[in-house]
């Protein structure tokens, strides 16, 4: 079977949702991580905290991999047979992957400059390193934001 148009841009559009989002949150826990591993070496006993703070620009990540995935379950390629998809709904999938793309690249990087905010005062003050969580968690709400309306677009096209 020959790829359609509309079913390679469905598969462009998922493809973009899972590189955008992964290269930023790659970008980002790299980020995050450069400054843990200064920061551990200054104070071995918080390493833990520091963690955490690590981890959060990856969910970006997670958020564009899902959107992938449910573009590839809607399409049926994850069932083994490609549905026909019209150029109308691969150009639907295509925008509805765009927010988590591009939010995600952006919001994992700006999370990690937080969160690599947040380690350096919990270095400083172990006792708050709460607060820098809860700092880079507001980034976070920019990308959950994106993944509930890319993934309201993308279940509201073959239905």
């Amino acid at each position: 079977m020959e790829l359609q148009l509309g079913q390679f841009l469905a598969l462009l559009g998922a493809a973009i949702a899972v590189i955008l989002s992964g290269i930023g949150s790659s970008r980002g826990v790299g980020l995050a991580g450069e400054t843990a591993t200064g920061v551990a070496t200054e104070n071995p006993e918080i390493t833990g905290k520091l963690l955490v703070l690590q981890l959060l620009p990856a969910t970006q990540g997670i958020y564009g991999f899902l959107i992938g995935v449910i573009v590839l379950i809607n399409t049926g390629v994850l069932g083994g047979q490609m549905v026909d998809v019209s150029v109308a709904q691969g150009l639907k999938f295509l925008a509805g992957c765009l927010p988590i793309g591009f939010v995600g690249l952006e919001s994992a990087i700006q999370q990690a400059k937080v969160c690599a905010g947040g380690m350096l005062m919990t270095g400083q003050h172990p006792e708050m390193s709460g607060r820098g969580i809860t700092m880079a968690v507001m980034v976070e709400t920019y990308a959950v934001f994106a993944l509930l309306i890319s993934f309201l677009i993308v279940n509201s096209i073959m239905g």
